[in-house]
């Protein structure tokens, strides 16, 4: 007969490959080697460092390594991932960012929170932080040309359908005017070296303007990020009103598909490479002379293979000047766009981010942007 920690791990190693406990009950990364015995989930390593570090909330032991009591496997048993989710995902909203294993940590630890710390599933009010259709508040935003911090006042109005934001306190006329239309937000910590920093784009004059932002306390954070979602979200529903709710929310913010460092060259390819800061913002590759700059020094439009694009890579025999070895070529209606990458590595992501996008047909309204395109030189 086997020994009661023996048949404790062969119980648990049962439990794990029951439908739902096979997956991260919170990033839904696959095969969790972690659960918690005060929640009864099943979670990744990632996700465990922070349950973890929520010491009121949740004890995590290894499935593989650490011994069992009897009364551990029997709430593991009479819980599981989908009870959990049952009990507290019941009333998520759907413009709440439901973070993947490869989203940055602070997207990960306010949905743990959120849900079993906060409860803010189970008890709607708590919900009010981000669901309300306004929000003011301070947050620190880069500078445009000496790159500092600075506090600036922030109001983001559902009603009013923008997001803007005030150089100083009393001021009576806003800085900038940002439409909700055309608004996005993506956590780039790395990028701006603080761990809750967010950078926003919008349009303004069909070119992309970015800001860098950040609150030293995550959870404020992430509630503009989730206020910013529900105003898309609000507002995608009065522009689409047949549209499902799944259709909608993949619409509402958007992560990059690349960004890193090119070189390229000029409309005639006689000038000189230079070394640029890529972006890959759905159709739209824009360039900078620096990650952190607020106007792109350029945008090209990306449309369909259908619509005459295609991507090559190499350089055309005659490309003149020194740049990186590994070069794309991307061709459009109107003209060739060269590009050179440091590593083969480099070129084989870039190519296959182009590919994505050529390979995807074009939308009615993405039309109406390539013919108002202007790409900038």
């Amino acid at each position: 007969m086997a020994k009661e920690p023996e048949r404790n791990s062969c119980l648990l190693r049962d439990l794990r490959q029951r439908a739902g406990n096979d997956i991260c009950a919170d990033c839904g990364a696959a095969e969790p080697d972690w659960v918690s015995v005060t929640l009864g989930v099943f979670v990744c390593q990632g996700c465990s460092l922070i349950h973890r570090s929520i010491l009121s909330l949740s004890q995590v032991k290894s499935v593989l390594q650490d011994p069992f009591e009897d009364k551990e496997i029997e709430f593991i048993t009479s819980m599981g991932n989908e009870a959990a989710k049952a009990k507290y995902e019941q009333q998520v909203p759907p413009f709440y960012y439901r973070p993947s294993h490869t989203d940055c940590r602070i997207l990960r630890e306010q949905w743990i929170r959120a849900k079993y710390e906060r409860l803010e599933f189970i008890y709607i009010e708590r919900q009010e932080p981000y669901s309300a259709g306004y929000r003011e508040g301070f947050l620190w935003k880069r500078g445009r040309d000496n790159g500092q911090f600075l506090s600036r006042k922030f109001i983001l109005s559902e009603r009013e359908g923008a997001l803007k934001y005030f150089n100083k306190q009393d001021a009576r006329e806003p800085k900038a005017i940002m439409r909700i239309e055309t608004l996005n937000a993506t956590f780039q910590p790395a990028k701006i070296g603080n761990p809750f920093g967010l950078q926003i784009t919008y349009l303004r004059d069909n070119s992309t303007r970015n800001i860098f932002v950040y609150h030293e306390d995550s959870k404020e954070m992430v509630d503009w990020f989730t206020a910013i979602r529900a105003a898309r979200f609000h507002y995608q529903k009065v522009a689409f009103p047949g549209a499902n709710d799944e259709d909608l929310v993949p619409r509402l913010t958007r992560n990059f598909m690349k960004e890193g460092y090119m070189e390229k060259t000029g409309p005639r390819h006689t000038e000189g490479f230079k070394k640029r800061w890529f972006t890959m913002d759905d159709r739209r590759l824009m360039y900078f002379k620096d990650p952190l700059d607020a106007y792109a020094r350029g945008e090209v439009f990306i449309g369909s293979k259908e619509n005459s694009y295609t991507v090559v890579p190499g350089l055309p025999p005659a490309t003149q000047g020194y740049h990186w070895k590994y070069g794309i070529t991307i061709e459009t209606p109107d003209r060739k766009f060269l590009f050179a990458c440091e590593t083969e590595a480099e070129q084989k992501d870039w190519i296959a981010a182009f590919q994505r996008v050529v390979n995807r047909p074009m939308m009615p309204q993405e039309y109406a942007v390539e013919a108002h395109f202007k790409h900038k030189p």
